[in-house]
């Protein structure tokens, strides 16, 4: 079942494969002169495995952005006594005419070309290399392959004159080609001859001509006897067409269905067509006619189309002339035509925009090669994900993530596409999705983000990673994530909801998370960035969610991690703290992450001198009476006094306010508070409060330490008592009671 496919875990060919490309060097290669690779002597690779190592490699290159292309990736395979491949597909920009030129040795079986617009006719020739062999060949969208260089004039000076100009090829054809039976010419450039191109082809099979317009497909019938699949997607037929197609009595897949978005087609299909593809056509089991526009009511009358429950027996077909056909169709394309809306349609599957399953056969269906269809029926999917409910979600969401990966580059399918993955990955389905689908979703969400400065693009990509468990299920992509969002956040004009929300996952991404990532993310200008999104909301006089959400995030990541304590000091830090106190004198949950945040500077010894000012100390001070939060504010101005209380008399260098005028305003702070309250905290350790216990110097500071360990233990026990007990927290209670210098209050409280 679909369930168990997506959870199962990759296999160890796939994993190894991974692993070889990602490792070349340490693996089946050397570097020769520190730039070309080569494979090391002892090295056979029977075609099974090379065949995956080099269509892994093409997927790697155009789906992970971290994995870096090598320029002679292809030579590894130049020599057939070592390496061996059979069936390879290459795609896009990621192959070039000298990658082929490398492979044309080898015997190969099946070569698709997919969209590679750097090859040139040099390429063509070196397909010649494989004529003897080659069964299946698409050249699907290389729309450069038939244009060589011409070079005028040959001479230096003329050359910068006459840059090279591209001419068409007209002499090529599959002359040799004998074993040739499935061939794609899909987005052949206009010009080149598709009839005498093929003539020498003696029996194909399947030919596809999408988007080619031939307006004389008579030389069709010289394979009447052996083409089975004949694909005329986007071309405008005219009667000529159809009398030719109703003579290619083996096909039993035929597709002559159009993008209806695409230009004026004069062409409608009518009843009489249809019957003729019925009568003709015996073998016939797939069709698609998707885009068409029916000229007569081909339609059985309402009364007796609705009657029963739904069919696909053709004797019920509510399409008339389809009741002709033997048997129910395996595939019946009705993309974008009214007919998929009728109640008995003979086939097993139906592509169409009536429901879903007859959606995600669309999807299905064109993804591959049909971008502009594919982007209109992911956003049929979207709606159906938003309002109804999708009851396909693991067939709905492998194919968003097929098609988003497929088409990186297509601005409609990763509009469309990211916009139906955050509403497939929400909480409702949450039960039903795997590990590792969800590492799969996450992974084309951070493609897309990547390759995709669009704001809408960006959006639905950051809304979906809301839907995610922050930072448990990112983890794996951890410093990936946060360069993405750093990078969102540092674009000088921002789309605000964007802001909002990448702000809000950078907060997430830093809370509970190791000392080690902290400081990666710290490396990459976290703490810089935020403090610029503070300065900018400051300058416009608005404390809004992303305001509070900096300071969150500042908070976060400057627990117990001194290098991004200092790093908030050394860039202005303090300045803005004082600017913001004095500017939202009344915005408390800001009073409170900003403080939270001085806790974690002051917890830092070779820090504190720096906050050891007049106007600092006597921000602190007052800040003890605020009432801002619970008790959150003063208790985090209280804990900043303690620890530089807990320096000594001797580190007290200013005047005013005096020390003991401090010290009796925290013991005032202190007894005001409610020993019961519930807390707006977490820690994560209490290494830094247990600091604080064995020492004589500052009572007040453990007292504070003392209250904030008692109220934490007797409010949240099963959280906190097990952290008190692990970080040998019950001896330092114990010693400290018998300290002669420890208050009364605060021994009674240890105890």
């Amino acid at each position: 079942s679909l369930k168990m496919a997506s959870d199962s875990p990759d296999s160890l060919m796939t994993l190894c494969t991974d692993y070889c490309l990602r490792n070349l060097e340490g693996t089946l290669c050397y570097l020769l002169d520190n730039e070309t690779l080569r494979l090391h002597p002892d090295v056979f690779l029977p075609s099974e495995i090379c065949d995956k190592l080099v269509n892994e490699y093409v997927e790697l290159v155009k789906t992970d952005s971290i994995f870096e292309p090598h320029e002679s990736f292809f030579t590894l395979f130049s020599d057939p006594r070592s390496t061996r491949l059979a069936r390879i597909h290459l795609r896009e920009q990621i192959v070039q005419d000298q990658d082929l030129e490398a492979i044309r040795k080898q015997d190969l079986v099946e070569l698709y070309l997919t969209n590679c617009e750097k090859l040139t006719a040099k390429s063509l020739q070196t397909l010649v290399s494989f004529s003897h062999t080659l069964i299946s060949l698409s050249l699907f969208g290389c729309c450069n392959i038939f244009y060589e260089e011409e070079n005028p004039g040959g001479c230096e000076d003329d050359c910068l004159v006459n840059p090279t100009r591209q001419v068409l090829v007209k002499d090529f054809t599959f002359e040799g080609f004998s074993r040739l039976r499935f061939l794609n010419l899909g987005r052949l450039i206009e010009g080149v001859n598709v009839e005498t191109l093929l003539r020498p082809l003696a029996s194909l099979a399947a030919l596809d001509l999408s988007g080619i317009q031939l307006n004389d497909v008579g030389f069709l019938t010289q394979w009447k006897d052996s083409l089975v699949s004949l694909v005329l997607y986007n071309m405008d037929l005219s009667e000529e067409h159809i009398q030719v197609i109703a003579q290619l009595r083996k096909l039993r897949h035929l597709d002559i269905s159009r993008d209806h978005l695409s230009s004026y087609y004069k062409f409608k299909l009518t009843r009489r067509v249809l019957n003729l593809f019925v009568e003709n056509l015996v073998n016939l089991t797939s069709l698609d006619i998707s885009g068409h526009t029916m000229l007569e009511n081909c339609t059985i009358p309402s009364m007796e189309e609705k009657m029963g429950q739904t069919s696909i027996e053709p004797a019920k077909s509510s399409i008339a002339p389809f009741r002709g056909l033997k048997r129910p169709l395996q595939f019946l394309g009705l993309f974008e035509t009214s007919l998929c809306r009728l109640t008995h349609i003979p086939a097993y599957k139906v592509s169409g925009d009536k429901n879903e399953e007859q959606v995600l056969n669309a999807i299905e269906a064109y993804t591959e090669h049909r971008p502009e269809i594919t982007s209109r029926a992911i956003n049929l999917l979207f709606d159906i994900a938003r309002i109804e409910r999708c009851s396909q979600l693991l067939r709905a969401l492998q194919l968003v993530i097929t098609a988003l990966k497929c088409h990186k580059d297509d601005k409609n399918i990763q509009v469309t596409g990211s916009a139906a993955l955050f509403y497939l990955t929400n909480s409702e389905y949450r039960m039903e999705q795997s590990v590792k689908l969800r590492r799969q979703v996450i992974q084309v969400v951070l493609n897309g983000m990547e390759s995709y400065q669009e704001v809408t693009v960006q959006r639905n990509c950051c809304l979906t990673l809301c839907n995610f468990s922050i930072p448990e299920e990112l983890e794996f992509q951890y410093r990936r994530v946060n360069e993405l969002l750093l990078n969102i956040l540092n674009q000088s004009r921002q789309d605000e909801s964007i802001q909002r929300i990448a702000v809000h996952l950078c907060n997430a991404l830093v809370c509970q998370v190791d000392n080690d990532h902290k400081e990666a993310v710290g490396k990459m200008g976290f703490v810089m960035t935020m403090l610029k999104l503070i300065q900018k909301k400051l300058a416009d006089k608005t404390c809004d969610q992303v305001m509070e959400f900096s300071w969150s995030a500042l908070w976060n990541i400057t627990d117990e991690t001194p290098d991004n304590c200092e790093m908030f000091l050394n860039y202005s830090g303090m300045k803005l703290f004082l600017e913001c106190l004095k500017e939202f004198p009344e915005k408390q949950e800001l009073h409170r992450n900003m403080l939270g945040l001085l806790g974690n500077v002051a917890e830092v010894k070779e820090l504190r001198p720096q906050l050891m000012t007049s106007q600092f100390i006597s921000v602190f001070s007052n800040l003890l009476e605020s009432k801002a939060d619970g008790i959150e504010v003063s208790y985090n101005a209280c804990g900043v006094l303690s620890h530089i209380m807990f320096d000594g008399p001797e580190a007290w260098g200013i005047c005013e306010p005096h020390r003991e005028e401090v010290v009796k305003r925290m013991w005032a702070a202190i007894q005001s508070w409610d020993i019961n309250s519930r807390r707006n905290i977490n820690y994560r350790s209490f290494e830094p409060i247990l600091r604080l216990l064995p020492q004589g110097i500052s009572p007040v500071s453990q007292h504070w330490a003392t209250w904030a360990l008692y109220n934490l233990v007797s409010v949240y026990p099963d959280k906190y008592c097990p952290l008190l007990i692990k970080e040998g927290g019950i001896p330092l209670l114990k010693d400290m009671i018998k300290m002669a210098s420890a208050r009364q209050e605060t021994k009674e409280m240890a105890r």
